[in-house]
């Protein structure tokens, strides 16, 4: 039972005995919303990565419902209610910081998920003519047909988020096997794999994710077609992509997902430049830095501290920059300006892929460009550096590429130990670093001014 169907079987349906799911584990704005749409008369069900997530023991952290109150009669009932996007008109109702988002059923035919993760967060527009358009690849560009709880469970991607929490009796819906699968923790797309790849590449990158958070296996005939599909990723809008790529990366299990993109031969189609750098020093410094850096924002996500795909991009891109700046590195550029030169240029690039928005990539730019600073270990110029606002980033950066292999240890003790001093012994510290250079300089050279000329000696007295 895994065929698209004008309209499914009737499901299994598990009772509230029978399953883990209680109220007291949904959030108190999604019950209200389940309630004022079952009270008006419609069909409400929690449906979802929520329903999953609740039957392996995840606290989830959105709470998605279905129903058969088309988007506007959701509007009509709800005042805090505001329609969304273009390809799926969703409605979204706000609680304070909580956003409970309703999906009307919808129809059979050519199955297409209706999640929010296909969706932009823009007004949606008014109704058009044409409710569902294919491009010339399969791939549905927007799909605003509506049907049945019995049509809809074919528009969702994997069996585990086909399972419908029923708020009229507390039971659990089940079309297409999603409570096996959930209990086998087997990752299974609804109906034929490579349609539905087509009709939306970015599924493969869905696998990806939830094999990695979950612990999931994909079933052969969801995992098979992946290598051979990946480039229809290519033509996927890179703005769509960094929404991916903040999903994969910035939510604890980052480390994993980059493991199953390199296996699954994606991420030559999210970062191009990078997978062909670590083609040719697999085991070298780069791919140390990203392992490391995606495990050290895994902790940080874990430790509930702030992360930033900045710090992400420049981890995942360090090793085409670095190759990008060597040859201006030879022509004699000085070293911040050549790496944030060829910083520029692995951006442009690689914006045709996952665009990097300016207030990602200009920090990046900054922070990066920053590094060789940490050579320069005496006199005021090296407090100031600290002061610096990028320091911190760049300081983390620095512990990374220690860690990876790429600096010497010493400097990055150093550059812990000066922070940890009070002023006053910073001040020491830094001056007697400049006494050491200043003996090594005056021993091979005469000290020379600023701008390189030299001071003129006083005239003798006659």
């Amino acid at each position: 039972m895994n065929q698209p169907k004008d309209r499914a079987p009737a499901p299994v349906i598990v009772a509230r005995a029978n399953h883990p799911i209680s109220r007291s584990m949904i959030s108190s704005s999604a019950l209200k919303v389940l309630y004022r749409l079952k009270d008006a008369g419609y069909q409400a069900f929690l449906v979802g990565g929520c329903v999953r997530d609740i039957l392996i023991g995840i606290e989830p952290k959105d709470f998605d419902v279905a129903t058969d109150a088309s988007p506007e009669e959701v509007r009509r009932l709800f005042r805090n209610c505001r329609l969304i996007g273009r390809r799926f008109r969703l409605a979204h109702i706000r609680y304070g910081q909580q956003i409970i988002e309703v999906a009307t059923f919808r129809a059979a035919g050519d199955p297409i998920d209706p999640d929010a993760d296909d969706t932009d967060d823009e007004p949606a527009p008014e109704p058009v003519s044409a409710d569902r358009v294919h491009d010339d690849s399969g791939r549905l560009l927007r799909d605003n047909r509506y049907g049945t709880v019995d049509q809809d469970v074919w528009r969702r991607d994997f069996s585990c988020n086909a399972l419908y929490y029923n708020i009229e009796d507390f039971s659990i819906w089940d079309y297409v096997g999603g409570v096996a699968d959930v209990k086998s923790r087997t990752l299974r797309l609804i109906g034929d794999a490579e349609t539905r790849y087509r009709e939306d590449p970015v599924r493969m990158l869905r696998a990806v994710r939830f094999q990695a958070k979950l612990g999931f296996t994909l079933h052969e005939g969801t995992r098979e077609p992946i290598s051979r599909l990946a480039s229809l990723l290519d033509s996927i809008p890179p703005a769509r992509l960094l929404d991916e790529f903040q999903k994969l990366f910035l939510a604890g299990f980052g480390r994993r997902a980059f493991e199953l993109l390199v296996l699954h031969r994606l991420l030559e189609h999210l970062f191009p430049a990078t997978a062909a750098y670590l083609a040719q020093e697999p085991d070298g410094m780069a791919a140390r830095l990203i392992r490391a850096g995606l495990a050290n924002t895994d902790r940080r996500v874990a430790e509930d501290r702030a992360v930033t795909p900045m710090f992400l991009f420049a981890v995942l891109l360090f090793g085409p920059v670095s190759a990008a700046a060597q040859p201006r590195f030879e022509a004699g550029s000085q070293a911040g300006q050549a790496i944030a030169e060829a910083v520029d240029q692995v951006v442009a690039e690689q914006n045709r892929r996952i665009g990097i928005p300016k207030r990602f990539s200009i920090p990046m730019r900054e922070m990066l460009a920053l590094q060789p600073r940490f050579h320069r270990r005496e006199g005021r110029r090296a407090l100031a550096f600290v002061s610096h606002p990028r320091f911190r980033a760049a300081y983390d950066f620095l512990l990374l590429r220690v860690e990876a292999g790429g600096e010497d240890p010493a400097i990055g003790r150093w550059w812990t130990e000066i922070q940890a001093l009070p002023p006053d012994e910073q001040q020491k510290r830094v001056g007697a670093e400049a006494g050491q250079a200043g003996q090594t300089a005056g021993a091979g050279r005469r000290r020379r001014r600023r701008g390189g000329r030299r001071r003129k000696a006083p005239a003798t007295e006659g």
